[in-house]
């Protein structure tokens, strides 16, 4: 009889749970964020912008807020969120999406959603070719473009921000992108978090061509560079500390680094929680001067 009962009352509990998961479990929002549709109109590409206010923002233009702005916008913002809650509350933060109108023509299997990063985030083309026409790897010139024409000219029409505290941060592909950004065209953002930049021997190769092609030309521009990767990523490290060396040659051109912060016994996804910890609270240090 006990047994009986036991089984019933599982039963129930299980159905009772079903019912809650199909007709009254409501899915979270972020609070104090939103959503916002942009177009890169000139590729007809489509994106969104989530955004998140501080909870004291006001619209009087009585104060200006920094701006953090991230890629892989749906995988990072909920932790951006909430290591700046506790160290940078009066951030803005900005998550930069994947393209969401991607080619129904394709079969990207289960990337689909996350398939334009691959293109957005890399400048150089796959060596493979069937890789490469698929997902047209070598874009981040347009993927650029696009965020300093629309996106930060958005943020900058909409919101009371502070142009002079503007901030970059990417993980792994994310922060080959960043890489490529400091190394081009670095007046795009003020600070740069760079978390295990997903760089290779081509990727550093390229982007030391690109320092040696703009020296003549490049103006000075003040950024600040943080930069991590994990104590046990070894096959990226030598490539990593090439990059940084890159970096501090760019001294001249106004660029300061951190230098190489190394996140003790983490891989390159038990990096990311003290990446964003350390780096945020190393941007907090600099806002606050």
């Amino acid at each position: 009889m006990i047994l009986i009962k036991t089984l019933l009352l599982i039963g129930l509990t299980l159905t009772t749970f079903s019912a809650l998961t199909t007709e009254q479990l409501m899915p979270y929002s972020m609070p104090r964020a939103h959503v916002v549709a942009i177009e890169d109109s000139k590729l007809n590409r489509q994106y969104e912008l989530y955004i998140k206010l501080p909870e004291d923002y006001t619209a009087d233009g009585s104060t200006q807020y920094p701006v953090i702005y991230t890629t892989d916008a749906k995988w990072q913002m909920d932790l951006l969120s909430g290591v700046t809650s506790f160290l940078m509350p009066t951030a803005i933060l900005v998550g930069i999406s994947w393209q969401t109108n991607m080619s129904e023509e394709i079969d990207y299997g289960k990337r689909r959603a996350y398939a334009s990063r691959f293109r957005d985030y890399s400048f150089l083309e796959s060596e493979k070719p069937d890789v490469q026409a698929k997902y047209q790897f070598g874009k981040a010139d347009q993927h650029l473009r696009f965020i300093r024409d629309r996106v930060k000219k958005y943020v900058k029409n909409h919101y009371q921000i502070d142009v002079s505290n503007q901030t970059y941060l990417g993980y792994s592909m994310g922060a080959e992108f960043g890489a490529y950004i400091v190394l081009s065209q670095p007046d795009t953002f003020d600070n740069y978090i760079l978390g295990s930049p997903s760089v290779d021997t081509r990727s550093v190769e390229f982007l030391e061509k690109q320092v040696t092609h703009q020296s003549v030309t490049k103006e000075t521009h003040m950024a600040n560079v943080f930069i991590s990767i994990g104590e046990l990523e070894d096959t990226a490290m030598k490539e990593t500390n090439q990059l940084v060396s890159l970096f501090e040659r760019e001294a001249a051109s106004g660029l300061s680094l951190t230098g190489l912060k190394i996140i003790k016994a983490a891989n390159h996804s038990t990096a990311v929680p003290d990446t964003f910890t350390q780096g945020i609270k190393w941007l907090a240090a600099l806002s606050s001067r």
